[in-house]
């Protein structure tokens, strides 16, 4: 069995059993919703424990669960055809600059970690139609500066 066949029978579970996904990140818990439901659609990885919760809410076989457990090859292919996560794209590619711009002035020259990484939405009510609120937090990285000598700082912190 691929991945990509163990996601498509994880997912037809789902829709049988009429399951949501935070029924299920709320069954095998552990990590946050976002990092259980990127496992189950195999971007991520789950830990042994909750591999064998996932495997048993699903159904899923010994072999199923080790496949859980391992570490996948991440990413989609480019550019993305589905809309909404386009829009993510998008939002970067035009507010990109500007985030980088405003994030190095405040914290120097580095990048926000997409591994030391939160993420949480909430539905806002709004008249003209309801709102989704995103909220991420990254670790600020700031570059190594390899070699540096005679007063250079070592690492990329705004200099005061």
């Amino acid at each position: 069995m691929k991945r990509a066949e163990l996601t498509e029978k994880i997912c037809d579970i789902k829709r049988e059993k009429g399951w949501s996904w935070k029924y299920i990140s709320e069954e095998i818990g552990g990590m946050a919703p976002t990092l259980v439901v990127g496992a189950l659609l195999g971007q991520m990885k789950l830990v042994k424990p909750l591999a064998k919760k996932a495997a048993e809410l699903f159904g899923l076989s010994p072999a199923e669960e080790a496949m859980l457990n391992e570490t996948p090859y991440r990413g989609t292919p480019m550019p993305p055809t589905d809309p909404l996560i386009y829009r993510f794209y998008e939002m970067v590619m035009v507010n990109g600059p500007a985030w980088k711009a405003l994030i190095e002035e405040e914290f120097g020259d580095g990048i926000m970690s997409a591994i030391d990484f939160d993420f949480d939405f909430e539905r806002m009510p709004h008249p003209k139609g309801d709102r989704v609120k995103i909220v991420m937090s990254g670790k600020f990285l700031p570059y190594r500066y390899y070699g540096a000598e005679q007063g250079i700082p070592e690492y990329g912190y705004k200099e005061e």
